[in-house]
């Protein structure tokens, strides 16, 4: 990948939708030539068959296993635990493993299609930890969450990388949501070496880490970078280039984080319930125009400001559209403070790119950031998308994500000058 002066900011900035390039650039794509949404390695490698009723393998599995397989226009679809911008699924995951009995040290791709992990790069005195945490080593796992962009671009195009951080967001969510089943912590990193790490495991221009989680015994010892490279594989069964997505996703690899001392949630969740929550946790498609009550809304928000466990970390700022809420005003709200009174759903319905979830939803909610790293504020937008996701179905709510509206004429309704990272919806789905 070529050095590039993309910030954040300009690659938000030449990405965003307006009213007129929608028009001029509607962006139909041949299903039929959708790449692979699996990665896959030679079946020679050693794998590990996943029993769920290992804890261990349950834990690994629950982060992306598949739970709905269905045909849609004489297609299968394979949903999983993580929503995904157009069900297109361009993160991967690989876990290190150190110090658990029953699974030699390695590097594993976790092969979510056929559940299992498959062992890529055996340990010795080297890990992933000195690329990620230098002078410290990991009795546990290590999550890594890679994107294989062109997954996504191949129907998102330039926009694309908005949509892999978003995804590689909820993917930590869905790692944090197994690890709160499975009873253990785990730490959110953002900034590392993610350049160095990319070269080593092999992945050319087709595949980037964009964040990683830990957990495990944290001991004082030196590790060294991985002594050989990983044997690349691609992600999908053809790929294209887009050298602008490439240069912003190295630039913006390069920028640190804010800083903060790192804080752990407490939920308070039903943990039977809740496994069925992850495991059923859908997209919707279509509201009804029916009110949710304010004690359940306002549990949503609550969760929502619940700490996120990184020292790594972006401020999102969350504004929701109150459409049909029981004892709440109409209007937008930024947390429970009251903005401005009025009935907005056809606005939120037009901005959202004509999308009726966004005017039939019970709420429609906008995350904005003033950030420094791009990739750290998309990412934690996702991630607490997939914490509204759960927080929301748990409570017998629907959810949706929304990552296509207009930039600018978001910004003027919210009246705020932060970027427009994502949009969500919550609300009561037809049938239900």
């Amino acid at each position: 990948m070529s050095q590039s002066p993309i910030s954040g900011k300009a690659y938000h900035e030449a990405t965003k939708h307006s009213y007129l390039s929608v028009q001029i650039d509607p962006n139909y794509v041949d299903a039929s030539t959708q790449p692979s949404p699996f990665k896959v390695y030679p079946k020679f490698y050693r794998r590990v068959k996943l029993n769920l009723n290992n804890p261990v393998h349950s834990f690994i599995s629950l982060t992306s296993a598949i739970t709905l397989e269905k045909i849609y226009k004489d297609s299968p679809y394979k949903l999983r635990v993580n929503p995904s911008a157009g069900a297109l699924y361009p993160t991967e995951v690989y876990v290190q493993v150190r110090g658990i009995e029953g699974i030699v040290d390695g590097i594993y791709h976790l092969e979510v299609e056929n559940n299992c992990l498959t062992l890529i790069y055996e340990l010795i005195d080297d890990g992933l930890e000195s690329y990620i945490i230098p002078g410290k080593s990991i009795n546990g796992f290590i999550f890594l969450i890679s994107c294989v962009y062109y997954r996504s671009s191949w129907k998102y195009q330039n926009r694309s990388m908005r949509y892999c951080l978003l995804d590689s967001g909820h993917h930590l969510g869905a790692v944090s949501a197994s690890a709160f089943l499975h009873n253990k912590d785990i730490q959110l990193i953002f900034d590392f070496d993610k350049l160095a790490l990319n070269s080593d495991l092999g992945f050319e221009n087709k595949e980037f880490i964009t964040a990683c989680a830990v957990s495990g015994e944290l001991q004082d010892k030196k590790i060294r970078h991985l002594r050989l490279k990983v044997p690349f594989v691609c992600g999908t069964d053809y790929f294209e280039s887009n050298q602008f997505i490439e240069d912003a996703y190295q630039a913006t690899a390069l920028q640190k984080s804010r800083q903060q001392k790192i804080e752990y949630p407490q939920f308070d969740l039903d943990k039977d319930k809740f496994y069925q929550t992850v495991w059923n946790r859908r997209s919707v498609r279509r509201f009804r125009k029916e009110s949710i009550s304010q004690e359940d809304y306002l549990y949503i928000v609550q969760q929502l400001q619940q700490p996120i466990p990184t020292e790594n970390y972006e401020q999102i700022e969350i504004y929701s559209v109150v459409h049909r809420v029981e004892g709440m005003t109409p209007g937008l709200y930024k947390g429970t403070y009251l903005v401005k009174t009025g009935n907005f759903n056809e606005k939120t319905g037009y901005l959202c790119i004509n999308q009726a979830i966004a005017k039939d939803s019970a709420v429609t909610l906008f995350f904005v950031s003033d950030y420094l790293n791009y990739q750290t504020a998309m990412q934690i937008a996702g991630f607490l998308g997939q914490r509204l996701y759960l927080t929301s179905n748990y409570l017998g709510i629907q959810c949706s994500g929304i990552g296509a509206y207009y930039d600018d004429e978001t910004q003027e309704l919210l009246e705020t000058n932060k970027d427009v990272l994502y949009g969500m919806v919550i609300g009561i789905q037809v049938g239900s």
